[in-house]
């Protein structure tokens, strides 16, 4: 094994896109023998970060239900009655904070809050750029996912102390439209060119296992890769299936497609950080461990993401890192 595999790197800075990537070249990635996949995206993981280090993040839903969009895998769409989650009005600013502080001792290094909505007001804004000031002044990353943004309202966010702003492309561009009707992939693009003019950085990452094909996860992978500059973090999400929704009885995933989702983003993407997300729970810790050799740095700790359940035990995620030999990076 030649050196720079052993040498840990320093963290990365953001960097242009190094090359466009077409689907069929992400599809060849794909087909490789899985063990050579995985070697492969361990290199290039080694060539850009600290092995045993993990990003830690933690995700609150500060304003829960009533979304005018119809996503088919999300519980908080007001289109999936069957769901039978009540809408519920913006959480109140101190326990917004108690909770960030909560993670902080966790050994999240940042806070991600998501909102219900389809985009947000500028009444909205308001609110939301006081509780982001307020969960900053803590020294913590601040995170926030409030849907599609309107002209000056990433500015606003950024004043107000932002640092990422999530907004995922869900799933491939053909086949967007099996998944949300009421958005198209061009006002996500959109919202992104308005995120990162404004100097915000860029949390964009999907889920599988929406009954999608391998073309479809490549194609998914290609259009995040192909960002330019390309995402700081991409989370990559397992669908959580929940009764009420039109995807409740999607077919599993096998996990070794899981595993070569990371692979081929961490080989696309070298210099992003991949975020194990929704979905950890249904994995077992030696599935988990493959995804952090395959070039995973970053989890989600906590009980919950948005409304589904993330791990529950409160030193279930740190026994996990012990055991593997990574510890919290630091922000």
């Amino acid at each position: 094994m030649t050196e720079h595999l052993l040498k840990p790197q320093a963290k990365p800075t953001p960097h242009p896109t190094a090359q466009y990537w077409r689907k069929c070249q992400v599809e060849e990635l794909f087909n490789l023998p899985f063990l050579d996949l995985i070697f492969q995206a361990a290199s290039v993981h080694r060539q850009n970060f600290d092995p045993q280090k993990v990003q830690i993040s933690a995700l609150l839903s500060i304003k829960t239900g009533g979304c005018p969009e119809d996503c088919a895998y999300c519980p908080q769409s007001a289109h999936h009655k069957g769901v039978g989650l009540a809408k519920e009005t913006m959480m109140d600013i101190d326990e917004i904070v108690a909770k960030a502080k909560i993670a902080q001792s966790r050994g999240a290094s940042r806070f991600c809050m998501g909102a219900a909505w389809r985009g947000p007001k500028p009444k909205d804004i308001e609110t939301v750029s006081k509780i982001i000031s307020a969960v900053k002044a803590l020294g913590m990353e601040t995170c926030g996912t409030f849907g599609l943004l309107e002209d000056g309202m990433a500015e606003d966010l950024k004043a107000a102390g932002l640092d990422y702003y999530n907004h995922n492309l869900d799933t491939a561009p053909d086949k967007y439209n099996d998944i949300i009707h009421t958005r198209q992939v061009a006002d996500r693009m959109d919202t992104l060119g308005k995120v990162r003019d404004a100097g915000l950085k860029i949390c964009c990452g999907g889920i599988v296992g929406m009954d999608e094909s391998r073309a479809d996860r490549a194609a998914l992978i290609a259009s995040l890769a192909n960002l330019d500059p390309q995402p700081e973090s991409v989370p990559i999400n397992q669908l959580v299936k929940v009764k009420g929704t039109p995807l409740e009885n999607a077919h599993d995933l096998d996990w070794t497609e899981f595993v070569r989702t990371v692979a081929v983003a961490r080989i696309t993407m070298p210099r992003t950080y991949v975020r194990l997300s929704a979905g950890r729970t249904q994995m077992p810790e030696s599935v988990q461990a493959m995804c952090f050799l395959a070039g995973a740095n970053s989890i989600f700790v906590g009980d919950k993401l948005l409304v589904t359940p993330n791990n529950k035990e409160e030193n279930e995620d740190s026994v996990l890192l012990a055991k593997l030999g990574l510890t919290a990076e630091e922000y």
